[in-house]
């Protein structure tokens, strides 16, 4: 469908079953976006290899929407993400901070 293959916004869960949680991986990482990915487990290791591998921006694990608090990144990867910063999280903070350096000697 084509819920499982373009990046839709909205109150939609697309649900995909697979056999392995590698299977899982693979097929995600397959998609040209990379904004949200979940995994529903009661395996530990099915979820430390899902979220350490899975090209994916906001990765949830028994959640079904990763989207964290404000002082963190919502941004994704891939076809998911526009520009060069993210709009919230530490992003933010960098790009709304006017930085500056200064170089002095004494002698």
């Amino acid at each position: 469908m084509a819920v499982a293959r373009e990046e839709i916004f909205g109150p939609v869960l697309a649900v995909v079953r697979v056999e392995t949680v590698e299977e899982a991986v693979e097929f995600v990482n397959r998609s040209r976006y990379g904004n949200a990915a979940s995994i529903f487990t009661r395996s530990g290791r099915d979820a430390w290899y899902f979220r350490s591998r899975v090209e994916a921006g906001m990765v949830g694990v028994n959640v079904g929407v990763a989207a964290p608090m404000a002082f963190l990144p919502f941004a994704g990867w891939k076809g998911s993400f526009f520009g060069d910063l993210h709009a919230t999280g530490k992003d933010a903070v960098r790009f709304y901070t006017e930085t500056r350096v200064v170089i002095e000697r004494w002698e």
